[in-house]
């Protein structure tokens, strides 16, 4: 069946918005958008993607005139279920499993995949925690107070953070929220490396994802979005650091020192 070149590239430009807001490569959302024009028939020369980190461009010549569209996304956290959901459904595409309204049906599905439970999110950020102060040397109360940390971090993180915080806000005091809850706890003896303790708390906040598909981008030849990437992510690493240093210098003055 022969579609319309407006529809295919509206599925195409809708299959690279939701990879561009789940934190997919450059490379891989505009490859994705081509693969689903070319499948259905659009013709290399008729059609242009531009993706940028935090937008994508679609031009086309179609039986009706021009086609262009742009589509705004945040620059955000990584969701690698729709990025793998994506990937999935563009190879069967190509094997013909799925015809044009069906792969709208798709997308549609996917776009709507739900983020986990709350609760799943909160456990999993104190199970994460405890892993990674385990992983850098802390032994197994230090694994257990960072377990905590990690807890209480995300409970924050889920909500008030994200729901009222800007990002630049919500990861200073994040940082600083972990490194009082671990001041405490060492204070009070649950916990004897305090720096394992915090490094493995605020794993939580830091973006790998981003700040690894940034240096990639780099590589692939796309540098502005690559460089807004890393950008975004050492905003967010210095924000951690600030937060942390802070409550550090507060500390340091009231009680004289701080062994670390």
């Amino acid at each position: 069946m022969r579609y319309s070149m407006d529809e295919v590239l509206e599925t195409a430009v809708e299959a690279g918005h939701i990879l561009l807001e789940s934190g997919a490569e450059i490379f891989r959302v505009e490859e994705t958008m081509r693969r689903i024009s070319r499948y259905f028939g659009v013709d290399e020369s008729h059609e242009e993607f531009f993706v940028l980190a935090n937008g994508l461009f679609a031009t086309g010549t179609t039986e009706k005139g021009h086609f262009a569209k742009v589509r705004q996304s945040r620059v955000q956290g990584a969701r690698l279920s729709k990025v793998v959901a994506i990937n999935q459904l563009s190879r069967e595409i190509e094997r013909g499993e799925y015809t044009l309204p069906e792969v709208r049906q798709e997308l549609e599905r996917i776009r709507s995949i739900p983020e986990p439970p709350r609760w799943l999110q909160i456990l999993s950020s104190g199970a994460g925690s405890a892993a990674f102060c385990c992983m850098f040397g802390g032994g197994p109360i230090d694994c257990l107070a960072s377990f905590l940390a990690g807890l209480i971090l995300y409970v924050f993180v889920l909500y008030v953070s994200a729901p009222h915080m800007s990002k630049i806000s919500g990861n200073l005091i994040g940082g600083a929220l972990v490194t009082v809850i671990c001041l405490f706890c060492y204070s009070i003896g649950f916990g004897k490396d305090l720096s394992h303790m915090i490094i493995g708390s605020i794993i939580p906040l830091v973006p790998g994802v981003p700040f690894t598909n940034g240096i990639r981008d780099i590589a692939d030849g796309d540098y502005i979005s690559g460089a807004v990437r890393l950008l975004d992510a050492l905003l967010v690493f210095l924000c951690i650091a600030v937060g942390v240093g802070v409550v550090f210098t507060v500390y340091r003055h009231i009680s004289g020192g701080v062994m670390l």
